[in-house]
């Protein structure tokens, strides 16, 4: 008996132990997601603008020659870049990413990757360390980029995926992220990063009518890339949300559980000491007893 009360206690020790961490990563989690939720708020609206204005420029105007960044050719090579995270205790967060990317290679791209002609660019080690161990091409160039977060560093991989775009390297490039809701909901999405998509003309679309200065060619030129900076950037940013939120919440939900388990142990706890004072109790009777007798 006192063996048992001696292994609840031990386990009891050990729940409280796993609390304190999961209560101090919540609080971590907490004050990142905070900054991260900020900076994805702000960033959003100019994004979404600046898109919309690709978007309409390009349906809008007919560059001669046409343009190398939204020019349509057949789909034979594909580049996917998939944003994770570094670490886990995130939920089902990196998971779900993980799936939308192979949800829409197999409804997809599902003959490309028949031909082994998918590769994969992994913003984040999970993701990275998933696609390796599965067979994927994957190029661990950006899987650090989390470790120093910064507009540069995102940067850096949109113009990368530009210019092996413009060489003609790949025909098809998406993101695949999480956007950010709030604390516990994230959508899963994949996004055409190039071709540049044209806007949706309807009957009822009133053309835009654009007067550039300088020419268009240079000015598509010069503000196409910089646009793609900053979408690529809303997506590691939302990313980034998503990831401290859905941290937040498991470690949230880890506390809870926590705290059913210690509840049952502490039950369990008393029960086994009663029952052994009980067995005290009923041997110094039973003693006293036949001493009597």
């Amino acid at each position: 008996m006192a063996g048992q009360l001696k292994e609840v206690r031990n386990r009891i020790k050990s729940v409280q132990s796993t609390q304190q961490i999961t209560k101090a990563m919540k609080m971590v989690s907490a004050a990142k997601l905070r900054r991260a939720q900020d900076a994805i708020i702000q960033m959003r609206p100019y994004a979404r603008k600046l898109q919309e204005m690709l978007s309409n420029i390009v349906s809008s105007t007919e560059l001669e020659g046409g343009n190398p960044l939204s020019a349509q050719r057949p789909v034979e090579k594909v580049l996917l870049i998939v944003i994770t995270s570094d670490r886990g205790l995130a939920g089902a967060y990196n998971a779900n990413v993980i799936k939308k990317a192979r949800q829409l290679i197999n409804d997809k791209y599902h003959v490309q990757h028949g031909k082994k002609s998918i590769t994969i660019w992994s913003m984040g080690k999970k993701g990275y360390e998933h696609f390796l161990k599965n067979g994927f091409s994957v190029t661990d160039t950006h899987k650090d980029i989390f470790l120093n977060l910064s507009f540069e560093s995102v940067q850096q991989a949109s113009q990368a995926a530009v210019q092996a775009y413009m060489n003609k390297e790949f025909d098809a490039i998406e993101v695949v992220y999480s956007e950010f809701k709030n604390a516990a909901t994230q959508g899963f999405v994949s996004e055409q990063f190039l071709p540049i998509q044209k806007s949706k003309q309807t009957e009822n679309t009133i053309k835009a009518d654009f007067i550039f200065d300088p020419n268009i060619e240079e000015l598509i030129a010069e503000l196409m890339p910089k646009i793609l900076n900053t979408q690529l950037f809303k997506a590691v940013l939302d990313a980034h949300a998503s990831e401290h939120g859905a941290r937040m919440t498991a470690m949230d939900k880890a506390s809870e559980n926590a705290n059913e388990i210690l509840r049952n142990l502490k039950i369990s706890y008393n029960r086994a000491r009663q029952a052994a004072i009980t067995t005290e109790l009923t041997e110094i009777v039973s003693g006293a007893a036949a001493l009597q007798g």
